[in-house]
């Protein structure tokens, strides 16, 4: 059984998500991914101008007029949603951990993508495959996926980003659009990253939180590595300790930057301390104009 509790978030966080998709966030997801191809859609009189190559000679040859077929852009297709809930995810020092700002971020392209006809699937990993929801559509098969968000208890802390993305790459058939949602607290994901923007449309939205990067000067503070566990002791209180973490992060995300932008995957910082959803609309946006 579910609790009552979460049952209210979770249906607080549908009506949030669907009233950001359907006044602001549908047109943008429209306009940022192209339909997988084109299908036929009828046969009408030629017209001054006409590619030769659409006349339908059968039907032409019936009608005693020359016809030509018209095709449309095939628009469904399937959203991926690759979702990381290693231990990591369970921080946040702003009200919401990084793991539920990822549930919000999630519902959103969620009910975008079913609004308009596409299939949504979901994975979650840590280090292992955690749960796999096959592509469906419909909201009922939305909020199942919200609910496992909040739901799956991971049975490992570490992240293995490119073992989640092998198995994406043998489940995806077709080209599909795979959005990578993760602080990407992980290394050796490159070549697995690529081949996965090669074969899919991949964005990578970078889960972060401020306290990651700027420690208060508070005394001595025992830091806690929530996929390894390790722990050590910190002066916060001395500037060199706090620009050495400092650095650290700004290395990390900058090598997260570059991986990304290397393999041809969009790329989208979501903070705890900000607005989860604006940077998401800001790059589709983006995205939108330029295609």
């Amino acid at each position: 059984m579910i609790p009552d509790e979460l049952v209210e978030k979770i249906r607080r966080l549908e009506i949030r998500a669907r009233g950001v998709v359907e006044s602001v966030f549908q047109g943008e997801y429209q306009s940022a991914f192209q339909g997988r191809g084109i299908e036929f859609a009828e046969v009408r009189p030629y017209q001054v101008g006409d590619d030769i190559r659409t006349i339908d000679w059968n039907v032409s040859a019936r009608m005693d007029e020359t016809y030509v077929k018209v095709y449309e852009e095939e628009r469904e297709q399937t959203v991926m949603l690759c979702v990381d809930i290693s231990g990591s995810e369970n921080f946040g020092s702003q009200g919401m951990l990084k793991r539920e700002v990822a549930a919000e971020i999630c519902a959103v392209i969620a009910f975008s993508a079913v609004q308009n006809n596409d299939m949504v699937g979901l994975l979650l990993f840590s280090d292992e495959i955690e749960r796999f929801i096959r592509p469906g559509a419909g909201r009922r098969h939305v909020l199942r996926c919200i609910r496992e968000l909040f739901t799956t208890e991971p049975e490992s802390i570490g992240t293995d980003i490119a073992g989640a993305l092998r198995r994406v790459l043998r489940i995806l058939r077709r080209r599909s659009i795979l959005v990578l949602v993760s602080d990407f607290f992980d290394t050796a994901y490159a070549s697995t990253l690529r081949a996965a923007a090669q074969r899919h449309d991949t964005v990578g939205v970078e889960l972060q939180d401020p306290r990651e990067e700027e420690l208060p000067p508070v005394g001595l503070v025992d830091l806690t590595d929530a996929e390894t566990g390790e722990t050590v002791t910190v002066d916060t209180r001395d500037p060199a300790a706090r620009r050495a973490i400092e650095a650290s992060v700004r290395a990390r995300r900058e090598q997260t930057r570059d991986l990304l932008r290397r393999a041809g995957a969009g790329h989208v910082v979501v903070r705890t301390d900000t607005d989860h959803l604006e940077p998401l609309i800001a790059f589709f946006r983006r995205r939108a104009r330029r295609g």
